[in-house]
């Protein structure tokens, strides 16, 4: 990314004392972290409140004791389940459109400004949304329109974070820092589905009005303290090492790395100075095709678990009992938990053994049996239906978070683009891009497909984790030969010894 200090966050200003003069390239790295964490974690926690009321909008649940759910019109009907799929699919189609522009967008101007902007669009429109409940809005129309809209706002998010960091962090540990750093996706829906179902007894729009408010909020921190790139500080960043800035005093000890330091900030140059490269051009990069259409299934599997899971819990009975929206919605975020390690888990493993594909293809394989017992005997007990909902989620979001961090951050920065990070949204984009046409696809197909059962459900996903898994087998035997040549190198060496 291009060294613009005109556009310093204004919170430098307000606190000097955050300035390179007293702090480290250290403290800015873990100060990025966290808030690129709170950024996307803001977003995630906007789009959980659709799911938490789907069983408050569509048709009503029967049990034996007495209710007073009538839904909300035009969701409580008959096809009210094909509704509330149509409904996903419309904020998710705007969705993955509008991803694949807006990694063109974000790698030609100001990322901050641009984050800040997508923030500022998805709260007011999830606020919106919710005023349908206060101003008794029944038009489909009124509800899609604003979901297509917002979808667009928060197709800026990840490209943006993404660069972000893939800026101020180098490939060394990538899988473990960003599999970390990726919980954001899981713990922000953790959040959103707490405050959505805290709020939903005084009614559904508050589910949308108080995660609305969150994420301005939290868009209004971005806006003061986010450092694009180590460059606007007056860091260098030289095969991943710190190069501290010199502040006007040049050290005699400096002179000695000048030539080495010299000729990789000419590089850096060089690569600034390429122009952002192409949509086809991404396309055609190593590894880019076939884990864009891996994210495609894997993101199928996770957004039907986003979107429907809370309604699947409220419309299963759990040891003979049905829950109430509240415990449904709150009940749910096991899966997301489990989500977190998950992420986590997977990316400290691709760290280890230094093959993304072969942890993504382990952890797919694993998933399709925990989503069968799941649907067997998660109906048995509550222990049993955390436990395996917390499996299943380990399982299913691992492979989702690392392809859509690490995998996309190496990709972006392999050297065949001679590390030009200016193609790095880019290719987050055209990979999450193409993981949301999936994301979309899920939860329409499971609206229409719930009315034949939840069967016919979980075979849906169970199907789409396996195709999942057949996009990445060549690069997991590539990755397989890798790993054996470089075992029988080492063995060879040591013999030599």
């Amino acid at each position: 990314m291009r060294s613009n200090t005109a556009s310093l966050a204004p919170g430098f200003t307000l606190f000097p004392s955050l300035k390179p003069l007293h702090t480290t390239l250290f403290f800015h790295q873990i100060f990025v972290l966290i808030l690129t964490f709170l950024a996307y974690a803001s977003f995630h926690a906007s789009r959980k409140p659709p799911s938490i009321v789907k069983s408050v909008l569509g048709p009503t649940v029967q049990t034996n004791s007495t209710s007073n759910d009538t839904g909300w019109a035009p969701f409580n009907g008959p096809e009210g389940t094909h509704r509330l799929g149509e409904l996903d699919l419309a904020f998710l189609t705007s969705y993955a459109i509008g991803m694949y522009f807006a990694g063109h967008v974000g790698d030609r101007i100001d990322l901050r400004l641009f984050l800040v902007f997508g923030m500022m669009g998805s709260g007011i429109l999830t606020i919106i949304f919710g005023f349908g409940y206060w101003f008794d809005v029944h038009l489909l129309g009124y509800f899609i329109g604003v979901q297509v809209i917002c979808g667009v706002f928060q197709s800026i998010g990840w490209p943006c974070v993404v660069s972000v960091v893939g800026n101020w962090f180098g490939k060394e540990k990538r899988g473990l820092i960003m599999g970390v750093w990726t919980s954001h996706t899981s713990v922000g829906n953790i959040i959103g589905s707490v405050v959505a179902s805290g709020v939903l007894e005084f009614g559904w729009g508050w589910s949308f009005l108080v995660p609305g408010i969150l994420i301005i909020v939290v868009g209004i921190l971005v806006f003061c303290f986010l450092v694009v790139s180590p460059d606007d500080l007056g860091f260098e960043m030289v095969s991943g090492k710190e190069i501290e800035m010199s502040l006007g005093e040049e050290n005699v000890a400096n002179l000695e790395k000048a030539e080495s330091e010299e000729a990789g900030l000419l590089e850096n140059k060089d690569s600034d100075s390429l122009a952002a490269i192409g949509f086809l051009e991404a396309w055609r990069l190593p590894g880019v095709a076939p884990f864009s259409f891996c994210l495609f299934f894997s993101k199928l599997v996770a957004y039907t678990f986003l979107y429907w899971l809370p309604f699947y819990i409220r419309h299963t009975a759990i040891a003979g009992v049905h829950l109430s929206h509240k415990t449904a919605g709150i009940l749910s975020t096991i899966f997301d938990i489990g989500g977190v390690l998950g992420g986590v888990l997977a990316g400290f493993i691709s760290d280890v053994i230094d093959a993304r594909a072969v942890t993504s293809v382990t952890f797919l394989l694993l998933s399709i049996p925990a989503l069968i017992l799941y649907r067997i005997y998660g109906s048995v007990s509550m222990v049993t239906n955390i436990g395996l909902m917390f499996i299943s989620g380990l399982l299913v979001n691992g492979p989702y978070s690392l392809i859509t961090t690490a995998v996309a951050a190496d990709l972006g920065t392999q050297d065949l683009i001679k590390g030009n990070s200016r193609a790095l949204a880019t290719v987050t984009a055209i990979i999450d891009g193409t993981g949301s046409v999936g994301a979309a696809l899920g939860p329409l197909l499971a609206g229409y497909v719930s009315t034949r059962g939840w069967n016919s459900v979980f075979l849906m996903l169970i199907f789409a984790i396996f195709f999942a898994s057949i996009f990445l087998v060549r690069v997991a035997k590539t990755e397989i030969g890798r790993m054996v040549s470089e075992e029988k190198e080492l063995g060879s060496s040591v013999t030599a010894s």
